[in-house]
């Protein structure tokens, strides 16, 4: 990746911004809004996009972390007596014929002794689409959850747990009949990369409708999420490289800096002081040890943060962009489809050029009901990543099947099936995410995130609440994600909605009723029942 490459310099043309109005309906080009649209009002000016959340009491602090304490100490001590008692259980920790254990008796401490206490609110069965109702293999355990056994019965739960944001996990409509006669043309799978004979007029068609759904020259797709940004960003980044990454970035996002070679520094989540802070520092001292000056520096955030149901302050960021010269990296895994009155993204909602992002990736397995990223910014920027991205290069391609669902559903979204279904998709994602958010809230439940994501974190804090909960909600069917160390702060175990354009007013309505009787149950009514935002 020598200085002399053009097709390293991925900065976009700089695009004159219009704030035109645009019809929902029309796919000729890419729509930049007004702050005025059928879904949604948007006045910058007035209101308040980003939303906080009240901490909690100190006690409720004390109390998670002497819960955990606990729950640790009491491991120890059954560890120290087991060892002694029944060593013979204990011998894959201990060397053995010169051979160091492959796990740790420390190590393996959570897992053992208190995740197994309630792994049965995880990894749970089902046996249909996961759409607005899932069919939940009921199970069963006679060993404290060490292993399950199969009852014979199923339960059918409300799902707030998919990420199926508009309602595109279905085995019935337009998407499924265009799916069925794909596989009769072009079968399952077309069994070799894309570099060599694995490429389609599917893929290419597939391509271009994205770059014009997302608004940029060109897209690159590829057939996992995970790997879409773990193989993107090495082939930007290198060694000489500054990444300045938002700390509650995907892990996706984390490996790929990892493995890029390049110098990584993160700021505190959404926070612009800092950013710019981070980016002014390193500037001005250069790279390490040498002081030369940067190849390049790349911010990398997301559009929406699932795990904390916030969006990016992409405006703020925008303007850093174009003060400090960087390079902008999107990911829209969670944003994309499912935020904006056209559902095009956090580009969409916040009224952004998606010109003026470098790079904006995300994926089809959330809003689109299928599988895989993609990548997509100046056509230059493309070819490279078809070069030198190895998921591009070496991977398997994206099935035939996947590649008709991702076509029928984002062009349903676009409107350009002749019908205002899409529309209409968007409209429900967006008005039960509000409703759902603003309920809780009212309710004084400690909910995370901004007003109108349909992620919607409830922070519980302690760990036998989130189990309580999890196992009450589904006793009543309710099926929902909880969330904990060490995918959350230690104190910050949460409950995860999922919102779906399938929900119905009536679910919805059950499901704030439902949370707001647990809710006095366990006592998780930790902030003052006002509405923010």
């Amino acid at each position: 990746m020598g200085k002399g490459e053009r097709a390293l310099d991925f900065t976009p043309s700089s695009l004159e911004y219009y704030g035109a109005a645009a019809t929902i309906n029309d796919p000729s080009k890419p729509v930049y809004l007004t702050h005025e649209s059928v879904h949604t009002k948007v006045e910058p000016k007035k209101q308040k996009v980003h939303s906080t959340v009240d901490a909690p009491a100190l006690w409720v602090i004390i109390t998670t972390y002497l819960s955990y304490a606990i729950l640790s100490l009491v491991g120890r001590i059954r560890d120290f007596i087991a060892c002694s008692l029944y060593p013979e259980n204990y011998t894959q920790y201990k060397p053995r014929n010169g051979y160091a254990p492959l796990m740790d008796l420390e190590e393996t401490l959570y897992h053992r002794r208190i995740y197994l206490r309630i792994r049965d609110c995880f990894n749970k069965a089902i046996t249909n689409v996961p759409g607005r109702v899932i069919t939940v293999l009921d199970r069963e355990s006679e060993d404290n959850n060490a292993t399950f056994s199969y009852t014979g019965t199923t339960s059918d739960l409300l799902n707030m747990s998919s990420y199926n944001y508009l309602g595109f996990a279905q085995s019935q409509g337009p998407c499924a009949d265009a799916v069925e006669a794909t596989v009769a043309k072009y079968g399952l799978s077309l069994n070799s990369p894309r570099m060599e004979v694995g490429n389609s007029v599917m893929h290419r068609d597939v391509e271009q409708l994205v770059a014009r759904f997302v608004g940029q020259e060109d897209a690159v797709i590829f057939s996992m999420g995970f790997a879409t940004n773990s193989t993107t960003i090495p082939a930007l980044a290198s060694k000489g490289t500054l990444i300045v990454s938002d700390e509650l970035n995907h892990a996706s996002l984390r490996y790929g800096c990892r493995v890029s070679g390049a110098t990584l520094v993160t700021f505190k989540h959404n926070d612009i002081k800092m950013l710019e802070h981070v980016i002014r520092r390193n500037l001005a001292q250069g790279q390490p040890r040498s002081g030369r000056p940067w190849d390049k520096v790349l911010v990398i955030v997301e559009g929406l943060y699932s795990m904390e149901g916030t969006f990016c302050k992409l405006n703020e960021i925008v303007a850093l962009k174009d003060k400090y010269k960087f390079y902008l990296y999107v990911d829209e895994a969670h944003s994309i489809g499912a935020l904006g009155p056209n559902g095009r993204g956090i580009c969409d909602l916040l009224n952004v050029n998606p010109a003026r992002i470098d790079v904006l990736m995300g994926t089809f397995t959330k809003s689109f009901g299928a599988a895989g990223g993609y990548v997509s910014g100046t056509k230059a920027l493309c070819d490279q990543i078809r070069l030198h991205n190895h998921s591009a290069v070496y991977a398997e391609t994206v099935s035939p099947l996947v590649l008709q669902q991702i076509y029928s559903s984002m062009s349903i979204i676009m409107g350009e099936d002749g019908t205002d279904e899409g529309r209409h998709r968007l409209h429900r994602l967006s008005a039960n995410s509000r409703y759902i958010a603003l309920r809780l809230r009212e309710l004084g439940l400690s909910v995370s995130g901004d007003i109108g994501s349909p992620v919607i974190p409830i922070l519980v804090y302690h760990p036998s609440k989130l189990v309580s909960i999890s196992r009450e909600l589904t006793a009543r069917g309710i099926a929902v994600v909880i969330v904990g160390y060490p995918a959350t702060p230690l104190a910050e175990g949460r409950i995860r909605l999922c919102v779906s354009a399938a929900h119905t007013h009536d679910d919805c309505e059950r499901l704030v009723n439902e949370l707001s009787d647990l809710a006095d149950k366990n006592m998780i009514r930790y902030c003052k029942p006002t509405v923010k935002g």
